[in-house]
């Protein structure tokens, strides 16, 4: 899990009115998530709309905040919302007049785009070539960006953690764990992960990659993990990393900080990261404390 971090921004709700509804936009590029964090949000009991068109935008909102008394909507909007996108500030300023607003923005890299249209065989929404379209995409998106309160790198989440994390971070404070942690393991080789919290470079450790009888397995596997861990600079390693760890948590936890994303790298992504990826998970202090493991790159 290229666990994107979500960049948290504060100071866009209307603090005096407490009984308006929470809108939340759920928007981003084109294959980054955006359905399946919609669908989640509307199974964590949110009332959901996709692809409205912005004429018909507040007056729903304020039929479904009177009438049907819901206070948590989610509104999906992407680049097919050409009238949202023309006057984006206008719309989003409407809204926070009478909502407690929040922005989500779901992104990836490039080449994952690629891969996930390329394996799913849709076309971009604004068709050509899929390099020019998500460029393309990324320019007419910008502004819902900037104003975003949280912006997530789904790079390296499947469907079903990414389903898993949403509702984490809109499920009210006494509903859900008071903080997930996104564990990731990665190769360099294939380039480090984006919007990253706390990354640790580990290839200063003894590679099992140059034992041939080692090589073909991956750093789950117990005589991977044997030698990783038979060397005194990993045993070191590990206690610096757990008093480092035991340090922040609690401090992101009192700082209300929803999402803290740990990144872990070696050379190849197959053995060093993802056998300290799993002993870390074991040493964070489960508590209130929910947990995402992914090995980006291990075979």
């Amino acid at each position: 899990m290229k666990t994107g971090k979500p960049a948290e921004k504060t100071g866009h709700h209307p603090a005096s009115n407490d009984k308006a509804s929470r809108v939340v936009i759920i928007t981003g590029l084109s294959g980054s998530g955006k359905t399946v964090a919609l669908r989640a949000v509307e199974d964590a009991g949110f009332f959901c709309v996709d692809n409205l068109p912005v004429s018909l935008l507040s007056s729903l909102i304020d039929n479904i905040s009177l009438n049907r008394k819901l206070k948590n909507i989610a509104l999906g909007v992407d680049i097919r919302e050409k009238e949202f996108l023309a006057d984006t500030e206008k719309v989003l300023n409407a809204l926070r007049s009478k909502h407690r607003l929040e922005i989500l923005f779901l992104e990836a890299e490039t080449e994952v785009l690629i891969r996930r249209f390329k394996e799913t065989r849709r076309p971009h929404p604004l068709g050509g070539k899929l390099e020019e379209a998500i460029k393309q995409e990324k320019e007419s998106l910008a502004m819902l960006r900037a104003n975003a309160d949280r912006v997530i790198d789904t790079s390296s989440f499947s469907p079903h953690q990414l389903r898993k994390l949403i509702p984490s971070i809109y499920f009210p404070r006494s509903d859900r764990k008071d903080l997930t942690i996104g564990l990731v393991s990665f190769g360099f080789k294939y380039g480090v992960p984006l919007n990253t919290d706390l990354l640790f470079d580990v290839r200063f450790l003894p590679n099992p990659h140059f034992i041939p009888s080692l090589r073909p397995l991956n750093g789950k596997n117990r005589r991977i993990v044997n030698y990783v861990f038979k060397h005194a600079e990993t045993i070191e390693f590990m206690t610096k990393i757990e008093d480092l760890l035991n340090f922040l948590i609690p401090l992101y936890i009192k700082e209300g900080k929803s999402y803290l994303s740990i990144d872990v790298g070696c050379t190849g992504g197959n053995h060093r990261s993802p056998a300290i990826i799993e002993r870390i998970a074991k040493l964070i202090k489960k508590g209130n404390i929910t947990l995402n493991i992914v090995h980006r790159d291990m075979s």
